[in-house]
């Protein structure tokens, strides 16, 4: 009896030994890491002059989504048309997830000739050398650049600002770039500040092809800023249903001041209409005159005259935004002659409006 229990529990401990080892056993083999970068999937090109910027972001992960650590090299190459891809930058070292650039002064044979395309791509390598495949491409022209603009100037205008350069004939467009340089002060409205509405630091203005006469106005300004502009030539090329451009040197930049010096419009459609009630002990004369519309106008200025006599401003200063004024200081039998002026909120008086007549009835 003893002898059997021995033996059974001796088979029994086999047996779970067994199953101990059993639970760690180690399951299916995973395939090792390849550790290749993720591939760069948002290079962009921009061509001015002979000049073309690369710009691209890093990675943060492998293609085995883990994250990289160390730097990661960089190849860059272009291709015209169809041809190979030529290497260009020498090798680069980039911190993963960091913003990659690389700017190329363009050999002599791709900055001549006819527009051509140009794409260019990155390669990301591991430490063997291998990659997950070249990025994106990024097209820009190759080919001659056209024509630098020289003597842009720009004059403030009550409708915007003109700009003038030398104009050249061939078919090209001609793009403004505006910046600002200055932050718009807060509107003031029945003593309630309110936040204007924010104005882009840049912005751009196209001048078609073969609209290149020398002139532009920009008429999205405020006054009251100080806008910094520079221009170049464009070509444009429609291929594969995209737009791509050549673009030329950038002019030298110019200043301009938009100082609010300019008066409003003169105010139209004056009449005058008198009235008499009372027996004539209250005479009087209703003008009215079609209201002006500019953001900055701080009211209107009404002069009476009888005669030839002198102009008499017979209005408080100014009289309000209301395109009308009554004019209770008058006589029966008198005849008056009126005109109303315009006045911005800088105290720029526009001239007169055209006279308007009337005369006051005898009871």
């Amino acid at each position: 009896m003893s002898t059997f229990k021995r033996i059974g529990w001796a088979v029994l401990g086999s047996v779970m030994s067994v199953w101990i080892t059993g639970c760690g056993t180690p399951g299916a083999p995973q395939p090792p890491s390849l550790d290749l970068p993720d591939r760069v999937a948002d290079l962009s090109a921009v061509r001015t002059g002979n000049e073309v910027s690369l710009t691209w972001t890093m990675p943060r992960k492998s293609t085995d989504k883990l994250l990289l650590k160390a730097d990661i090299e960089v190849a860059v190459c272009r291709r015209e048309d169809t041809g190979p891809c030529e290497a260009v930058g020498g090798v680069l070292m980039v911190a993963p997830g960091k913003a990659g650039t690389l700017n190329e002064a363009l050999p002599a044979p791709l900055a001549s000739g006819s527009p051509r395309a140009l794409s260019y791509f990155v390669e990301l390598k591991n430490r063997k050398g291998r990659s997950a495949g070249p990025s994106n491409a990024a097209v820009v022209l190759a080919g001659e650049a056209p024509s630098p603009i020289a003597g842009l100037q720009a004059e403030v205008r009550k409708d915007g600002v003109v700009l003038r350069w030398d104009a050249n004939p061939q078919a090209a467009a001609v793009r403004l770039q505006r910046k600002l340089l200055s932050s718009p002060p807060p509107a003031k409205t029945q003593g309630v500040l309110l936040a204007p509405t924010p104005e882009p630091v840049e912005e751009n203005l196209l001048v078609p092809p073969g609209a290149d006469d020398g002139r532009a106005i920009d008429k999205n300004i405020r006054l009251g800023q100080i806008y910094e502009y520079r221009a170049q030539r464009v070509t444009l090329i429609h291929a594969d249903d995209k737009t791509v451009e050549l673009a030329g040197q950038l002019s030298q930049p110019v200043r301009v001041e938009t100082t609010d010096i300019f008066p409003p419009a003169v105010p139209t459609g004056l009449s005058a209409v008198a009235s008499i009630a009372n027996g004539g002990a209250e005479a009087a004369i209703d003008l009215s005159w079609q209201p002006d519309l500019e953001p900055d106008l701080a009211g209107y200025i009404v002069y009476r005259r009888e005669g030839d006599a002198d102009w008499q401003r017979i209005s408080p200063s100014p009289s309000g935004v209301a395109p009308a004024f009554h004019d209770s200081h008058v006589q029966p039998g008198h005849t008056y002659r009126y005109a109303v002026s315009a006045i911005s909120q800088g105290g720029h008086e526009s001239q007169r409006s055209p006279e308007a007549e009337e005369t006051v009835p005898n009871p």
